[in-house]
């Protein structure tokens, strides 16, 4: 049963196996096997329940309907009205990479590329524009992707009408059933996807190729990556990828899932109608073995596990931070999904947060490791293992991997506290209580992929209310016997890999590695947590509560406006839309333009550290128990011109959740660790940013954005370190205490309620300075013929490119910021077209608009791709050829109606929740244009004119731009 997703990246993946004497292995507990009369998906047994759950004791999740057709097509659909008038379509193909032979490795995913090719219904190149017309996005509301087991198309469909349903269905069944495969095709597309293997980054592609290697030695999954390689990419030619197609591309092996604005009897036609005619080519290939995990030919013992070479690998990337991880590998069986098998789940789930609990307050108090984490993962159907990834804070990675296998040697030699279990308890019980309160308004796309996934697992799905029943069924006996038992069956295994990412070759080797795996170490119980109940009720008052003296209404919805006694404004609206859901944003001082030129470095710190640095008398470690069993959050973000808290919680813990922002403002605490640990966090990822051009523009874009503004540059490790706190607080207790607060609550909540507890938290405040702004550090872009070129470090044909032009800034202006997305969006379509589709130089080209409402100026247009080094001349010819070409004839109506169209359809979609309209109305309350502007979002995004897009394009894409060239250390500057 699929609670949440247990899928994860496997490059993220890492672990461990402990114990205090080393590693104390046994054979994993055997699963329960499907009945004889099973086969290999789903038991054929109970032909009344669904095929999902034909075998297990799950109740079925009334919502969804499910059939199977004549041809051995499944699918499953169900009506859900999130967002209104979306259909959420989703078609997966129960083979990936896995299935591939060796000399087809990446054609899995090549298929996928020319499945969009071409097609029955749609001719060479016609999909992109013709799902664009539907009024679908490419990438965010339209795509695929191809893991090792499975192929899945997505569309999100919006505005959708019985007839735009069946043309949707009918377009996407001839590409799924009748993709036209030819040499032609195939040459054209094969670029495209060697771009996007490049554009993933070398070292990045080198530690999950040295992951998969590892961890899945002697398993099929070791050699296939979903990406393929260049020589067997190169290799193929339609003849190839139609015999992969025929094998794996048939009707039996492919289930379609809707959800969607329709009843489920439309839901159902629409399938039966668009590939009800599919028939399958000959006999069913079997799936090949996946294999199980296996300890070598040389292994004799348990211990032996770690003997066989391959089974512990060092990598050597200068430019990655250390990282540790290894892995008690089990074999994968199918199991029987029963409420029995579920509440073990559960479970052991419970046994690796207590775990994980542990190892966070161990790297709280500062040591050897920034963090560690533990984590049990069914991966591709190739093994059931538990993982433990590591990032050691500095070179002695021995002491951080003996530190974290001490952590979990005593939570397989101890049994918890019953109060640990009781925490985590609550935990999982408020996550399931969260479902249950906003079941109705979970998003289609979300309810689809939930279902694709629980699919591919070879799981069944259960309604919110199933899940929490299931859980209550076993809060009562969670003992700490239960718990020790559990946890020890979950680091129990046959086979035990590792991996380790150092940047220099000295530092360690496949030997050390293995040797300080097999070392004994001591249990540490220094982290078990206190089990002390904090209560708000005991937390000191904030002061007099104040009272609202002032309300007007907005005129839309029943949003308000509201003035408290001490200054504090305030936007609420008291509404259902979004069942059990309330967002929280609190707005104060002047955002970046509170910080001088040398404050780079305390203001990431900032964004990193602030919040954890505690309240009053609540550090990090108190405020996590106070929110135990809660929902709440404490996001913060620096915009132009604000500072922004912000939280997800919910009615009940709404004042809770006000009071902690409000103490963060009136009574901020200063504790050095998270400022620390922050420190040491950003430092380590530091050097990364020069592996791969994309790491490039994380670390520099936005400062060239900004006329290299200092404030906006990423600060080095040395900066970092010579931050103390005295610094920190010199910078941000100013922030803090002045500026004037807004508050904002949108959501499920009792307004008279929510009033209250605004008058006793921020109410209370003591009245506030004005935010004392200093001067503006922002420069126009540093434009000029000749190109700014920036180096990394990764492999030789990885480079990037951007030119940008300036735009304009302001409110005033909110019209033309959102006309100029209209002209960017065009030419984004034109950059995509012309250098992925015809010339294949680039996977994901892209040109982005960026228009500061909160300043008068500093906008700007900005063209990017990730290219090779020898094609930037390339790519400047094409980028500025698009510019002048906007600027001396006006695009068509068609053009235009392309972009339009999808920007209309995505407003419409996700102006249903309470999201939207806290991020366009937010900070009204001291500027209400923002409520007049909002009142022209949809015409101001969805209507325009030729002549309109060559008048902007005259006026912003015709002057003198920045180019950048991010090249290889060593190449000539083009």
């Amino acid at each position: 049963m699929k609670f949440a997703s247990r899928h994860a990246a496997l490059a993220a993946l890492s672990a461990a196996l402990l114990s205090s004497v080393g590693f104390s292995i046994t054979p994993a507990a055997a699963q329960p096997a499907p009945s004889a009369e099973a086969k290999r998906d789903w038991p054929q047994v109970e032909p009344d329940r669904p095929w999902l759950y034909r075998g297990s004791d799950i109740p079925p999740d009334p919502a969804w309907v499910f059939g199977e057709l004549p041809n051995g097509l499944r699918y499953a659909v169900r009506h859900n009205d999130v967002p209104s008038g979306q259909v959420s379509i989703r078609v997966a193909v129960d083979a990936g990479s896995i299935n591939e032979s060796d000399s087809e490795r990446g054609y899995a995913h090549l298929l996928e590329h020319l499945v969009f090719r071409e097609s029955k219904y749609l001719g060479n190149g016609e999909a992109i524009a013709k799902w664009r017309e539907l009024g679908t996005t490419i990438g965010a509301d339209t795509g695929a992707f191809t893991s090792p087991t499975q192929t899945v198309f997505n569309i999100d469909l919006p505005n959708v009408g019985p007839d735009k349903l069946s043309e949707a269905m009918k377009l996407l069944s001839g590409m799924v059933t009748a993709p036209v495969l030819t040499d032609g095709n195939v040459k054209t597309e094969r670029p495209i996807v060697l771009a996007e293997r490049r554009e993933r980054g070398a070292a990045g592609r080198r530690v999950s190729e040295a992951t998969q290697q590892t961890y899945f030695a002697g398993q099929r999954l070791a050699t296939r990556l979903p990406i393929g390689t260049v020589k067997t990419l190169e290799a193929a030619n339609a003849k190839k990828v139609q015999a992969f197609y025929d094998r794996w591309y048939r009707p039996d092996n492919t289930i379609i899932v809707l959800a969607g604005d329709f009843d489920t009897a439309t839901l159902e036609q629409a399938v039966k109608t668009a590939f009800g005619g599919w028939t399958a080519k000959g006999e069913a290939t079997p799936s090949p073995a996946f294999g199980d995990p296996v300890p070598g030919p040389d292994a004799k013992s348990a211990a032996d596990a770690l003997a066989p070479v391959g089974n512990v690998d060092v990598l050597v990337e200068p430019d990655l931070p250390r990282n540790i991880g290894y892995a008690v590998m089990r074999p994968w069986r199918k199991v029987v999904d029963t409420i029995e098998y579920n509440e073990g789940l559960l479970t052991d789930q419970l046994s690796l947060a207590i775990i994980n609990r542990r190892l966070e307050t161990r790297a709280r108090r500062g040591g050897s490791f920034l963090a560690a984490q533990v984590g049990q993962e069914d991966l591709n159907r190739s093994t059931d293992a538990t993982f433990v990834s590591i990032t050691p804070l500095g070179a002695d990675w021995k002491a951080a991997l003996a530190d974290t296998r001490s952590v979990i040697a005593d939570a397989l030699a101890n049994p918890p506290t019953q109060a640990e279990i009781d925490r985590e308890a609550a935990e999982f019980e408020n996550a399931f209580r969260v479902g249950v309160e906003t079941a109705s308004v979970q998003q289609g796309s979300d309810l689809a992929e939930n279902m694709v996934e629980a699919i591919n697992i070879r799981e069944t799905v259960a309604s919110p209310e199933v899940v929490m029943k299931v859980f209550d069924g076993i809060k009562n006996e969670l003992t700490p016997e239960l718990i020790l038992d559990h946890t020890k069956k979950l680091f129990s295994g046959d086979v035990v890999r590792g991996l380790m990412v150092v940047p220099d070759a000295s530092e360690a080797s496949d030997e050390a590695f293995r040797n300080a795996l097999l070392a004994p170490v001591e249990a540490d119980d220094s982290a078990r947590s206190t089990g002390e109940v904090i209560s708000f009720a005991d937390l000191p008052s904030l002061g007099t509560p104040g009272t609202v003296t002032a309300t007007a209404p907005t005129g839309l919805f029943d949003i308000e406006l509201l003035r408290l006694s001490n200054g504090v404004t305030a936007m609420i609206w008291p509404s259902t839309a979004e069942p059990g859901r309330v967002s929280v944003r609190v707005r104060f001082g002047a955002g970046y333009g509170a910080f001088g030129k040398d404050d780079a470095a305390e203001i990431a710190l900032g964004e990193a550290a602030l919040m954890g640095t505690g309240m009053g008398d609540l550090d990090q470690d108190k405020l996590d128990r106070i929110s135990t069993g809660r929902k709440m959050g404490l996001g913060f973000n620096i915009d132009d011109a604000d500072f922004i808290f912000s939280a997800e919680t919910r009615a009940a813990d709404l004042e809770d959740q006000l009071y902690l922002f409000a103490s963060k403002l009136s009574m901020p605490r200063w504790d050095a660790a998270p400022l620390e640990r922050a420190k040491a966090g950003l430092s380590l990822g530091y050097d990364s940013y020069a592996a791969s051009p994309s790491g490039i523009v994380q670390r520099d874009l936005e400062y060239l954005l900004r006329g290299e503004d200092p404030r906006f540059k990423t600060p080095t490790p040395a900066e970092l370190d010579a931050v103390s706190m005295a610094d920190f607080k010199s910078v941000w207790a100013p922030v803090l205490a002045s500026g004037p607060i807004q508050v904002e609550i949108f959501g499920d909540f009792d307004r008279a309620k929510a009033i209250a507890a605004m008058e006793k938290t921020f109410g209370a405040l003591a009245p506030r300075d004005p935010a004392a702004a200093k001067p503006d550090l922002e420069g126009p872009l540093v434009e000029g013929a000749e190109p700014v070129v920036i180096r990394h470090r990764g492999d030789a044909d990885e480079a990037a490119a951007m030119i940008a032009w300036e735009t304009g800034g302001g409110r005033d202006a909110i019209t033309e910021s959102r006309q100029a997305e209209i002209l960017t969006q065009i030419f984004s379509n034109r950059l995509f077209d012309a250098m992925r589709e015809q010339l294949g130089a680039s996977y994901s080209p892209n040109v982005a608009s960026r228009w500061p409402l909160d300043r008068a100026d500093g906008g700007t247009i900005v063209a990017m791709a990730q290219i090779e080094p020898d094609e930037m001349g390339e790519f400047f010819n094409v980028a500025q050829s698009i510019a002048t070409d906007l600027a001396t004839n006006p695009p068509s109506a068609d053009e235009i109606q392309r972009v339009t169209e999808p920007l209309k359809q995505y407003l419409e979609r996700v102006s249903s929740g309470n999201g939207f309209w806290l991020g366009e109305l937010g900070g009204a309350s001291r500027d209400p244009r923002r409520i007049d502007q909002i009142r022209s979002i949809l015409r101001d995004y969805s209507q325009t004119t030729p002549e309109k897009m060559q008048a902007l394009a005259q006026k912003y894409l015709t002057g003198e731009a920045l180019k950048v060239e991010i090249l290889p250390e060593g190449a000539p500057v083009d």
